[in-house]
């Protein structure tokens, strides 16, 4: 039984206010390390807020800016249904690229993805997070790392047997490539930094 109306609209609203929730900016500004737009890329996400050179900090906007991609996808899907939950989620991974309350300027999504991913089924998420650790470990690049475990995520949920998840996992995959188009530029220039190393804005 499909969606009703109502129930597609109060999804992708639900989902998009909670994606829309800039905890970079938020954190930041409520530690006294100033506007994070105005440090580094001027990106709201984690990998940004870390310039700040407070870990702590950064480690707390990565787990909010996952959760506001769990926690639509849980609410929609107990409220309505399987669907309701998926457009939930991409809502929120959307809002989260595009916040309306900052000029729709807002984060690259990769953490929000994970998000997502766990909140429409789990196993997703630990093997996105799995290949992320592995790529890092072998190749020491953030960036490589993310746009890997985003690629493999619609192929892993084909072959675990959720077709229905493909689509939402290529979709996020696709924004994700799109939103790191300069890391993809640097990579491929051989000038991306390493984990550890000074990162370029």
């Amino acid at each position: 039984m499909g969606l009703s109306a109502l129930e597609m609209l109060v999804s992708l609203a639900f989902g998009y206010l909670c994606g829309t929730i800039p905890f970079g900016l938020i954190l930041t500004k409520s530690a006294g390390l100033g506007d994070i737009r105005t440090i580094g890329s001027g990106n709201i996400g984690a990998t940004n807020v870390l310039r700040t050179g407070n870990k702590k900090v950064a480690a707390l906007t990565l787990i909010l800016d996952a959760l506001k991609g769990t926690v639509p996808a849980l609410v929609m899907g107990w409220l309505y249904a399987p669907q309701a939950a998926i457009l939930a989620g991409l809502a929120a991974f959307f809002g989260h690229l595009f916040p309306m309350w900052l000029g729709f300027k807002g984060g690259k999504g990769v953490a929000t993805s994970i998000g997502v991913l766990f909140g429409l089924f789990w196993p997703l998420g630990l093997i996105f997070i799995a290949v992320w650790i592995v790529m890092a470990l072998v190749f020491r690049t953030s960036s490589l790392s993310a746009l890997t475990a985003s690629l493999i995520s619609p192929f892993s949920a084909y072959l675990l047997g959720r077709g229905d998840l493909t689509l939402p996992a290529a979709v996020m995959a696709i924004m994700v490539f799109i939103t790191h188009r300069t890391n993809i530029a640097r990579i491929l220039n051989g000038e991306e930094p390493r984990i550890g190393k000074s990162k370029p804005l």
